[in-house]
Order: C-alpha cells, then structure tokens, then sequence
C-alpha cells in the first residue's frame, strides 16, 4: 500500500499562480489550486483537531493530527515544537485529546513572543517590533495556507515573502526538493535561477514569442515542470539529504502540502498526522528515500511498521516494490559514503547517473522476466495448478518487507 497516499494535499499551502491568467495549473504539470472558500460546515470541523500521543525520546508526547483539509503549516509548525518541547516549553495537558485552532494559535504567538532578544538595544528591539507586526500579519494564514514560491537552485532557496517570517522567528527551518538536475544544461539554461512564478511567466512569454529559440526554451521549461510535476526530484532529494542535519527537524513543502520532517541515521522521515492513523500507535513516520511516493511506515523508534492493509499485497507487486527499494536503498548508500569521504554533497552527477543506470537495469530485467513468463504461460493456458494458481506462475518465496533498513 502506498503510504504516500494516505497523507492529504489539501488545504496546505500553494504555490501563487502567475498573474497571467490564461494558464492553466494542468498546463505546466501542477494540480489545481483548492478552493479557498470553505462551507460553514468545514469551517466548523477545521476548528478541532484531534491530539494523538506518542513516545518521542522518553517522554510521552502530543502529535496534532489533520483532518481532511486542516491547516497544514500551523500542524507542521506546531508538531516541531510539541516535539521539541524542552527547548520550545510548549507543551499539552496529558489528558488533551482535541485541542482547537484557537488554542494552537495561542501556542504559537507565546513561542514567537518569547524570541524577544534579551539584549537592550534599541535597533534590536525595534527590528523584533517590526517582526512581530508582520508575523500578526501572517498568522491568519496558518490556518488557511500559506504562498510560497520556490526557486529550484537550492533546498533552502524560497522567495522571500512575509510568509517567511514566522520560520525565521521560530528558526524553524523550511526546505523542498524540487530542483534541477545540473546534468541538464538545457534545462538549467531555460529554468536558471528563476522562481516558480518568474518560470510561469517566461514559459507564457516564450510561447508567444516569435524567435524559434525561445519558443524551444519555453518548451523546455514547460517540459521541466511537467515532468517534475511531484515537486520532488533525484537531485532535490540527494541535496535534500545532505543538507538536512542529523536530527534536525524541519517543515518540507512538497505536493503543495506543509510536512514536519526529521533527518534519522542519514535518512529522512516526514511526520504521519493523517486522522485515519490516530489509533495507529506504530504508525509515525514515513519514509523519504525516493521521489515516485513509494514509502515505509515506521514506528516513533523508526522500526519498521505494517500499516493496516498492508499485508494483503500479493507476492508480485511486493516483489515488484524491494526490488525498486533495493535500487532506492543502494543510491542512499552511495550517497552516505560520498558524504561521509568529504566531497563536496553539491556535486553529485556521477552518483546520480549511476543511479539512473542502476533503474534502467532494473526495468530491463523485469522486462525480461515478463516475457519469459508469458512465454512459458502460452503452452499451457487454460490449466491450473494446485491451489488455482495458472501453470507457468510459480509463487516465490515471500521476502521479508526492508522497506526501512536502517543503514
């Protein structure tokens, strides 16, 4: 079962469209914007949340969980400083199960309050003046969404926006993974350091020029975006991976959708707060170790965890899935021990070739594999073997799930 499917997209955050609006999001690659306007009946049901508690360190532990569509970068935010406890002081009365918007926002404004800097200067204390006058801007968006606008030549690389504000007052860190592959000089040459918005303009742009070589480069950034459409690539993920701290915890924005995210022994988890987990007590966190949102459960331990349903996959597509894992996982390997032999993490297009070698052996040998079962299903079709399974499918042997081998 796809783990990444049970987390919700809605109501998160968005990247701010174009101000040409004769493009449409499906146009270059991105799902529809939602609905800002909510039902009274979904306003109401935004109100509550329901609180689920974990084991984190010892200590027994608040997770806010989403509803259908809740407020995504308020839950992200929030969770890192319910998890972070000790050095935030926020915390949850043990007996709190539902906890409402308004109470959240309370949290959060004695966090952001607390920044104040000790020191008397009169220039920092108005700077942290004007932070909060902006922040108590902000803030109402944490509830609805928040616009950011990514720029794809760094992990840490956003648009600087007011919305930006409440990460920096907290120092809570905010990454995405969408970048370009730099072994694509087309690609490069058409996206550049442009942000998403300038991206979406130039491709409008480009398309009505009458120059040949701009129209192609227009192609090309629309291609980009097409392509890269789970805002997520291989390249993001290994710079992701490198420049994210062993333990740290941060908000990740991918798929329009705010997550609390952790770094654990050189790999990347991203906070389950989907309601439907709420009784789940193993079921925590999820695996980021590749960009087709093929992903584990695991445990507040990060041991690996069977999320319910998960066992009914037949022995093919399970097959199917360690070796696309077992692909997954050797990458990371070499990516560790690139690191880990100090050179420099933002060169990585030899590993990243060699990654895109390692899945196109892999698809040629499931290639192979279905012919020869096709082949060896034509002389016999129409008999059966015992237990009804067609002659010439033999059952394999039922590997053990290594969906989270911990390196």
């Amino acid at each position: 079962e796809d783990a990444r499917e049970k987390q919700p997209a809605e109501g998160g955050g968005s990247l701010p469209g174009a101000p040409v609006p004769s493009l449409d999001a499906r146009a270059v690659g991105l799902p529809a914007e939602p609905p800002q306007t909510r039902t009274p009946s979904r306003e109401a049901e935004a109100d509550f949340y329901c609180v689920k508690w974990i084991i984190w360190k010892g200590e027994r532990t608040p997770v806010i969980m989403q509803s259908e569509n809740g407020p995504c970068p308020l839950l992200a935010i929030m969770n890192i400083l319910f998890l972070q406890w000790k050095a935030s002081g926020v915390k949850l009365p043990p007996q709190k199960e539902v906890i409402t918007a308004e109470e959240l926002m309370a949290h959060l404004g004695d966090c952001i309050l607390s920044t104040q800097p000790r020191e008397p200067s009169e220039g920092l204390q108005l700077n942290f003046q004007q932070n909060i006058n902006d922040t108590m801007t902000v803030l109402p968006k944490l509830s609805t969404g928040l616009d950011v606008n990514v720029r794809f030549t760094g992990v840490s690389d956003f648009e600087y926006t007011p919305e930006c504000i409440v990460f920096d007052l907290l120092n809570v860190p905010l990454y995405h993974g969408w970048l370009v592959d730099p072994q694509s000089p087309e690609v490069m040459q058409a996206v550049g350091k442009l942000s998403y918005n300038q991206l979406v303009e130039k491709i409008i742009t480009c398309k009505q020029a009458s120059d040949s070589s701009l129209v192609s480069e227009g192609l090309v950034a629309e291609q980009f975006l097409e392509s890269t459409a789970s805002q997520l690539t291989y390249h993001g993920l290994c710079e992701l991976t490198a420049a994210v701290r062993e333990g740290e915890l941060s908000v990740f924005f991918r798929n329009n959708h705010f997550s609390t995210m952790i770094k654990h022994k050189g790999h990347l988890y991203l906070l389950v707060t989907d309601q439907g987990f709420l009784q789940e007590e193993r079921v925590v966190w999820e695996s980021l170790h590749n960009v087709d949102g093929d992903s584990c459960f695991c445990d507040t331990n990060f041991h690996l965890s069977h999320a319910p349903g998960k066992e009914g996959a037949t022995v093919a597509p399970l097959d199917h899935r360690l070796q696309q894992r077992q692909v997954d996982q050797d990458y990371m390997i070499a990516l560790s021990l690139q690191q880990q032999q100090g050179q420099d993490p933002c060169v990585l297009s030899d590993l990243e070739f060699a990654h895109q070698l390692q899945q196109e052996e892999y698809h040629h040998h499931q290639q192979q594999q279905q012919q020869q079962q096709r082949q060896q299903q034509v002389p016999v079709q129409g008999r059966a073997q015992p237990g009804g399974r067609p002659a010439g499918e033999r059952r394999q042997r039922q590997k053990p799930d290594l969906d989270c081998t911990l390196l």
